[in-house]
């Protein structure tokens, strides 16, 4: 597909999107948000009109926790990739002889079994009960670097200079690199973080095509030094398996930045608007920083990063009255199943005391729940604690702008300090 045919298409795409939308259809209204608007009203119209809603973009959706964990979890759904969904070629094809790899697109990720089950545990090793323990000390040492530097500036940027840089500096250590690396990992991970739900302008469709090159290269380059000098980390696991291609090595220890990268950074972001907005839950977590798992569950359920998840029928498949018939998406409104109110009492509540918290859909469910989401958890328990009593005086101190996605939900820019007014005045 050329340039100016994807083009076409892409725009023609946002029109047909428009036009739904205006007459009401939700997805519709999902699909051209790109991620400044609130979406919790429309994932409560969804919930209103039933368990299992049709698009006239052709997919079902459904706000239920019950179904969406159900679907997740029947070998009868199974993932596809979004270039298979919606027939767009980004031609991404590089400047050498090799094919450029996308980490999302061509990872485990996008993958059924036995490829999925094959790949997830080559790279589970990095993410067992004894790797998280090595970690923690790490991103304890980590996050109160950050902070020795930031209480010392009259004000700073709550993502740029924190919440990012504590997952680029573990994704670092876990492929082997070097931290001269941070700022290049940093701005692969927003690109690719913004293109997980697809590319909406030709300008981001330049913009992935550049990251992906660029990334390709220097995950080639990590392999080949790894192959030289084999260390215990995941690229070390990956590249002992004889038979991993190159397209495999590289999509997976591409992944473990873009969902690695995607999953902290807004969760920590998240975190920090949440408490921010509910102050006795900031001064719980102060004055009893122990309760910071809490806090975690709770963010996550409230408002995960992870917005929305999708599965395709393998087969016909009966699904709430309805014949779905094969090849049919359905997306999971993985944020709505978490505000169910069948599930989660007063679920638009932040209440970090909630006993069921733990229960949301955030790291989605089944065969695909996510490999990291024990390091996502304690890395952001970590973060957000060490944050709150290093500096209990932090406040916004201008407009948060949102991610330009609408699958990935979290701040982009968030200017915050921690001076007291009467300081800065």
């Amino acid at each position: 597909m050329g340039d100016r045919r994807l083009a076409a298409t892409l725009f023609a795409s946002r029109v047909v999107a428009g036009i739904f939308g205006a007459l009401g259809d939700p997805l519709a209204r999902l699909v051209r948000d790109t991620g400044s608007a609130d979406p919790y009203p429309i994932y409560e119209s969804i919930r209103a009109r039933g368990v299992l809603v049709p698009s006239r973009l052709g997919p079902l959706m459904t706000a239920s926790h019950p179904l969406a964990n159900s679907v997740l979890r029947d070998a009868r759904f199974g993932v596809m990739p979004n270039s298979e969904m919606t027939g767009l070629d980004l031609d991404l094809r590089g400047h050498g002889p090799l094919p450029v790899v996308d980490p999302i697109e061509g990872s485990f990720l996008m993958r059924n079994p036995p490829d999925h089950t094959r790949l997830r545990r080559l790279a589970a090793p990095s993410f067992s009960p004894r790797a998280l323990r090595e970690q923690t000390e790490i991103v304890e040492s980590v996050v109160a670097g950050f902070l020795d530097e930031l209480a010392e500036r009259p004000s700073f940027d709550l993502v740029t200079d924190f919440a990012a840089r504590v997952p680029i500096k573990v994704i670092c250590g876990l492929l082997g690199a070097s931290d001269a690396e941070h700022a290049r990992m940093m701005d692969w991970g927003t690109t690719l973080a913004g293109a997980i739900d697809g590319v909406r302008t030709m300008r981001q469709v330049h913009t992935l095509r550049r990251t992906l090159v660029e990334l390709n290269e220097f995950l080639t380059e990590v392999a080949e030094d790894h192959r030289a000098r084999p260390r215990e980390d995941v690229v070390s696991h990956l590249l002992a398996d004889p038979d991993l291609s190159r397209e495999d090595l590289l999509a997976t220890s591409g992944l473990l930045l873009a969902a690695g990268f995607e999953t902290t950074v807004n969760l920590i972001g998240n975190g920090v608007l949440a408490l921010l907005a509910n102050p006795e839950a900031k001064r719980r977590l102060i004055e009893d920083p122990d309760c910071a798992p809490n806090v975690v569950e709770e963010v996550l359920r409230l408002d995960p990063p992870a917005q929305f998840s999708g599965r395709t029928a393998l087969e016909p498949v009966e699904l709430a009255g309805r014949v779905v018939p094969k090849g049919t998406p359905v997306i999971l409104l993985l944020a709505a199943a978490n505000r169910d109110p069948e599930v989660f009492a007063d679920p638009h509540r932040f209440d970090i005391d909630r006993p069921n918290a733990k229960d949301h859909l955030a790291f989605s469910s089944g065969i695909h729940y996510c490999l990291g989401a024990s390091l996502a958890r304690m890395e952001g328990a970590i973060a957000l604690r060490a944050l709150f009593t290093r500096l209990p005086g932090l406040r916004l101190v201008g407009p948060v702008r949102r991610r330009p996605s609408r699958a990935i939900r979290g701040p982009l820019r968030m200017p915050v300090t921690a001076r007291t007014r009467s300081t800065v005045a």
